[in-house]
């Protein structure tokens, strides 16, 4: 496999799994990572480390990406450590930069801001200033980690500065692909980043914002925008309405979303109800 055919490879498999459960990809995602990562590890002529290791990155990122989204944090974390070492050995510093952004994600979506907060510091010293998708995924994912610890300042500074990134991209940048940043992914960042920061206008706006740019079945991702809907709702001071939101989407999800990434969400406003909107909501996950 050689580096041009990578983006097309990206490309192939989002939209493969873009309409699929989680547990349905997995195994496939991890026969293909393993035999790549296994490749990648071959001696390999001086120069040729780039085609060598970074599809093989940019693979085991996507299974990092899956078992994520099913909720195997264990696994997710060993995907990227290994997609980390792939892309580090390729000398490619924006494969670096997207998968520790990716990899922040982990932390970000399961309860650990902090440590979200250092990997996507980290990521975004790796992609530095230019307008790429690594550089704008870095951003946005530092000012929703900055947002999950309450430092708002910095967030809304992270929140300018991915706009701008935004902004900037075309191509294969902006391409709608695992390793591309398409309007459609900008405003799904937007809407949890500024669910998390209390800024229910600006984060409604941003979720009718991403479903306009959401053509395909996208399961995964219109019940995480409803789920910040239903935050927003709770932070409007309609607690009852957020609750039968949020339950709403779990009686009409597919059994495999109703675990994992989604799952999160939903249990992180559970936390946050008290009295018959959380009892209802709890009754949803139990």
């Amino acid at each position: 496999m050689t580096w041009p055919t990578w983006p097309r490879l990206s490309s192939d498999t989002a939209a493969a799994t873009e309409a699929a459960p989680p547990t349905w990809c997995s195994p496939r995602c991890a026969r293909t990572s393993t035999s790549s990562a296994r490749s990648s590890t071959a001696p390999i002529p001086q120069g040729t480390a780039l085609i060598s290791h970074a599809p093989a990155a940019g693979i085991a990122g996507l299974v990092a990406i899956v078992q994520h989204d099913r909720g195997d944090q264990r696994n997710a974390h060993h995907w990227f450590a290994t997609a980390e070492r792939a892309a580090r050995e390729s000398g490619d510093r924006r494969i670096t930069a997207w998968v520790l952004a990716r990899h922040a994600m982990v932390p970000l979506n399961y309860g650990a801001p902090q440590g979200a907060a250092r990997l996507a510091a980290l990521a975004r010293r790796e992609a530095g200033t230019a307008p790429t998708a690594a550089a704008a995924l870095s951003a946005a994912v530092t000012a929703r980690a900055l947002a999950g610890i309450g430092d708002t300042d910095r967030a809304l500074r992270a929140l300018r500065d991915v706009q701008d990134l935004a902004d900037r991209l075309d191509g294969q940048e902006a391409a709608d692909t695992w390793f591309g940043y398409p309007g459609q992914k900008h405003f799904v960042h937007l809407s949890q980043a500024y669910t998390l920061l209390g800024n229910t206008s600006d984060a409604y706006a941003a979720q009718e914002d991403a479903l306009a740019l959401t053509t395909s079945p996208s399961v995964m991702t219109r019940a995480l925008l409803a789920m910040d809907t239903a935050a927003c709702l709770r932070e409007d001071g309609d607690p009852t309405a957020a609750a039968e939101m949020a339950a709403g989407v779990l009686a009409r999800l597919p059994g495999p979303y109703r675990d994992g990434l989604v799952r999160s969400r939903a249990d992180a406003l559970h936390r946050q109800l008290t009295g018959r909107p959380h009892d209802h909501l709890g009754q949803a996950l139990a």
